[in-house]
Formats: structure tokens, sequence, C-alpha cells
């Protein structure tokens, strides 16, 4: 059995903490034996590969009777880059439990679970489910909500540094104005507006226009800047920074993406770019 859980790109500007898309750059779990003790094999650096991985973790908390199992890892979603690394990890190991527990657990109960690991529904919800999703904590559950796939590439620039979310987090205000936080929530609003309208050009202006995060952030991701003034020379939708970063995201069409790749190597951006597409199935088990 394998199953194969799909990378997300997070925020999409302005929608912070609660919007964000699933994309083709997957990890995926290969279920090789029972064992004596669980191992995991992987090239990942820095990760565990015994229980205290987060894909065992969170599959023992879903399922505390797991058996031990020899697991094999394979990724391509750039670590602590914004692109939903430890999302699909969690999403992998609740689907692990899933099966192997027979729980049965509904797309909800997945979500539910692995927002509350998470502290919120941005990655996951998409992770698990696929699409683009909008999601919130409400009353101590958290509520998701699929809108309509955009047609659109996404080209996904990748520093070479990696930014901890912690870090990411640590350089934001523990309060904003109160007039600031309406304007933030409007222009929010407004974009899961246009999203669900599939009005493109508006949502594009709308995802630029961000006061929660990405302001504060731009020190920590200077390229930022840089990339999207590329962009808007080259007929990009929008750019935005994917989840806390570093890597920034720029939705554009598929006809315009040599353009804009040329025009970044141009501007000396010559970091890992990466063409993405948006993923529609979100996890999926291969038996």
């Amino acid at each position: 059995m394998i199953i194969k859980a799909p990378a997300s790109t997070a925020n999409l500007g302005p929608g912070f903490d609660s919007l964000g898309m699933a994309v083709s750059l997957y990890l995926e779990v290969e279920v090789l034996s029972v064992a004596d003790r669980f191992q995991v094999d992987h090239v990942m650096k820095g990760i565990p590969h015994d229980e205290k991985n987060l894909i065992v973790k969170t599959a023992l908390t879903v399922y505390p009777g797991l058996q031990p199992l020899h697991l094999r890892v394979k990724s391509n979603i750039p670590l602590a880059h914004g692109l939903g690394s430890s999302s699909s990890a969690i999403a992998a190991g609740i689907e692990l439990a899933n099966q192997i527990g027979k729980l049965g657990l509904s797309d909800e109960e997945r979500v539910q679970l692995g927002a509350k690991i998470e502290g919120h529904p941005d990655n996951i919800a998409p992770t698990i489910l696929g699409g683009l999703v909008v999601g919130a904590e409400v009353n101590h559950h958290f509520d998701a909500v699929e809108a309509p796939l955009p047609p659109y590439a996404l080209v996904a620039y990748v520093p070479d540094y990696n930014l901890e979310t912690k870090t990411a987090r640590a350089v934001l205000p523990k309060e904003l104005a109160f007039g600031v936080a309406t304007h933030g929530s409007a222009v929010a609003n407004t974009l899961i507006a246009s999203l669900f309208a599939q009005d493109y050009p508006k949502a594009g202006e709308l995802m630029e226009q961000d006061v929660f995060h990405e302001v504060y952030r731009e020190k920590l991701v200077p390229e930022l800047v840089k990339v999207r003034e590329v962009a808007h020379s080259k007929h990009a939708l929008a750019t935005y920074l994917s989840g806390a970063g570093s890597t920034i995201m720029t939705w554009i069409e598929d006809k315009h993406v040599a353009g804009f790749l040329s025009g970044l190597r141009k501007h000396d951006l010559k970091d890992e770019t990466l063409i993405l597409h948006p993923d529609e199935q979100g996890i999926q088990v291969i038996q």
C-alpha cells in the first residue's frame, strides 16, 4: 500500500491561516511490512527514522493500537519552505492509521484531526481534500469549504534557504490597529468571493493586498518584491509568499510561463523554480 499526499500553498496573500490549495508535489509513504519496531526509510536530513517521525507520531495519535511497521518515504516537497511539508506528513499519518486500523474516517473527520494537530486548516484541509479550500476554527471545530479550482499554472520560486514557521511567526505583530484589521478582513472576504465567482483578474489584484503577514515577512524573503515585479511584467495573475515562506508562488497562464522564467534569470533570480499545477485529488491510497 502506498499513501500519496500532495504539498500545499497557503494564505494566498490575505487569506492568512485560512486559505490553501493542494499542488503537484508529493510525499509518498509505502507500507513494506509489519516489523518488531517502527522503521522509516528516507533520505531527508534531520528527520527521524523511528516512532518520533511525524508520520508515525500522527498515526499513533489517531490509532494508538497501530502495530510497528517498516515504511519507505519518498518526497519531492522542500522542507520548511512554505509548501506544507509537515501537513503532508500529518495527512499521511492520519491516512496510515485510517487504513491499517480500518477506522473508516470521513473526509470531515480527517480534516478535523489534521487541523487539530496543525492548529489551523489552511494546509491540511487541501492536502486531504485536494483543490482550493477555505477554512476556519469555529466553536472548537474546523469548517472547510471547497472553492472552484483556478485554471492557472503555478510557478514556485524556491530560495536556497528555508524558513521555519516559528521564525516567520516571530516577526508578526501581536495585534493590529482596528482599522488595519477591518481593511485586511474586507480584502480577504472579497478575495474569497472573487475566487468563488471565478473572477480571476479581481482575485489576482486582491492576492497582492495583504496586510496580515507579508509586509512583516518581506525582510525575511527579500526576493518577494523582485519576483513580483518580474511577474507583473510577464502577464502573471498574482505573486505571494507561500505559507510562511521562503517559497514565492506565482499564478500565471501556461503560455506565459517560459517568458516569466526567462525574466527571472535576466533579473539575476536564479534559485530553483518549480512549475506546478493545482492538485484535484488530495490524499490518495494506492493499493
